[in-house]
């Protein structure tokens, strides 16, 4: 880049010299200082200072020379002719507080906490309930048809009605939101928040670690009050002796039931099968972790903490005080020794006759 050279160094008066190369894109100022001394002129290599701005029409530059013992600096202020073309000053970016609680976000199909977890409490029913929210409520149940027959009897024709039983898809997404709001609570702190407590936080670590083992788990039902214990279809207790949450095992707050099924398969057939998958994972894993199913055969859905009463009635445990006693009361009788079984050969023993007593009017004619 050509340079100018201001007058030389024996001029009295110094001047300062402003060379300026346009090019398509960008203008560039060289600034070059014209001192009296020889000695004080600055080595060939100055560096190049570039004008801020290319669309302004006629930029100037202002250059103040400040003499230091050991450097010389060189200070560059633009002049804009459009205001508008001043950058405004920088903003130092704010990072947003952590939340205290954590979010269940869903990703790649798999439910994670997401967040700095504050209150164990709150990250364990957003984790719950997202779990049951990402779940269909479906199931088959069963109904009684009744149909009239003709059958052959005593060589006769007749027709009798008969009680025929099929499988039927039921969808019960409605009854849990009915439920919350005939009592007017949200549906989170129907569903999660009537659990109880300790059996939240082992229903928790079961299913995180279903999760992390890649089985997708979900829940169909959580707490249910008598109410919604009463629509409930197919096999199930009475409305108030539920352990999902009926009143004779404690109501709102003391839930101690959920049911659990796998969100994992394109189809209902192909959820079943991860269903089952899951069911057997946690028979062989839930008890690490305090959970069990009490029911295999007739409700295998249905989990509760394994030192509940539920699972203790129904796969060991403690026993009803009401069984205690018919077993030890068996157990003596078995203790009990028989009666002595006579020898053989032996001759039975004769009981020894009484005399028979007199009538009275025998005693009265006697006398």
């Amino acid at each position: 880049m050509p340079t100018v050279q201001g007058p030389t160094a024996s001029s009295a008066n110094p001047e300062v010299a402003v060379a300026t190369t346009a090019a398509p894109d960008k203008q560039q100022t060289i600034v070059v200082a014209a001192l009296t001394d020889p000695a004080q002129i600055l080595p060939p290599e100055i560096p190049t200072v570039q004008a801020p701005t290319a669309s302004s029409a006629n930029p100037e530059a202002a250059v103040a020379a400040t003499a230091a013992p050991d450097k010389q600096q060189a200070i560059v202020v633009a002049a804009l002719t459009d205001p508008a073309e001043i950058l405004p000053p920088e903003i130092p970016t704010v990072q947003a507080p952590i939340a205290s609680t954590a979010a269940a976000a869903t990703t790649s199909g798999r439910v994670e906490l997401v967040g700095e977890c504050l209150v164990a409490e709150a990250c364990i029913d957003q984790f719950l309930w997202a779990l049951y929210q990402r779940t269909p409520k479906e199931d088959t149940t069963k109904e009684r048809e009744l149909r009239k027959v003709t059958v052959k009897r005593k060589g006769k024709l007749v027709t009798v009605t008969r009680s025929f039983t099929k499988l039927v898809d039921n969808d019960f997404t409605w009854k849990d939101p009915k439920a919350a709001e005939r009592v007017g609570m949200s549906m989170m702190d129907y569903v999660i928040g009537g659990m109880d407590r300790s059996f939240k936080i082992k229903l928790f670590h079961t299913l995180y670690a279903a999760e992390a083992a890649g089985l997708q788990p979900g829940i169909t039902s959580a707490f249910r009050d008598d109410y919604r214990q009463s629509i409930a279809s197919g096999l199930k207790a009475a409305a108030n002796r539920s352990f999902h949450g009926g009143s004779l095992r404690g109501g709102y707050g003391r839930g101690l039931a959920a049911d659990i099924v796998s969100v994992n398969g394109a189809n209902r057939a192909q959820r079943w099968a991860s269903t089952e998958a899951l069911w057997k994972w946690v028979d062989a894993n839930g008890k690490q972790f305090g959970i069990g199913r009490p029911y295999l055969a007739f409700d295998p859905p249905h989990v509760g903490p394994i030192d509940g009463p539920e699972y203790a009635s129904r796969r060991g445990g403690t026993k009803s005080a009401s069984a205690e006693v018919k077993k030890r009361q068996k157990q003596a009788a078995q203790a009990k020794p028989g009666a002595a079984k006579p020898q053989a050969g032996a001759k039975p023993q004769l009981a020894a006759r009484k005399p028979a007593s007199k009538p009275a009017g025998r005693l009265a004619a006697a006398r």
